[in-house]
């Protein structure tokens, strides 16, 4: 695929990249050697081969998914600062109150 002058200029203000007048004619060159070369690349066959997510066979150690330090609410509203979310303070929902930021 080759690309003219004027395709180049319409990328770069589509890709918000100001480009000189006389760049423009050498940048057509360089985007059709690239675009020439992504071709080459579909024409590879690619059937069989499974995609990676990366170029080493890593398997991260993973952790199992238990709970282990949660549901104990007395325990966390035992830092608040508010009377009402104290662990006694069941009347608000057991939740931390803060001031209102947004107006």
């Amino acid at each position: 695929m080759s690309l003219d002058k004027d395709t180049v200029r319409k990328i770069a203000f589509l890709a918000r990249i100001r480009v000189p007048e006389d760049a423009l004619e050498p940048l057509a060159g360089e985007l059709s050697n690239i675009l020439g070369w992504v071709e080459q690349l579909s024409e590879v066959d690619t059937d069989g081969v499974e995609p990676m997510t990366s170029v080493a066979d890593l398997s991260w150690p993973r952790r199992q998914d238990v709970v282990n330090d949660g549901g104990d609410a007395h325990a966390v509203l035992a830092n608040a600062t508010e009377p009402e979310a104290a662990p006694g303070g069941e009347a608000k929902g057991g939740f931390f109150t803060v001031p209102k930021v947004v107006e």
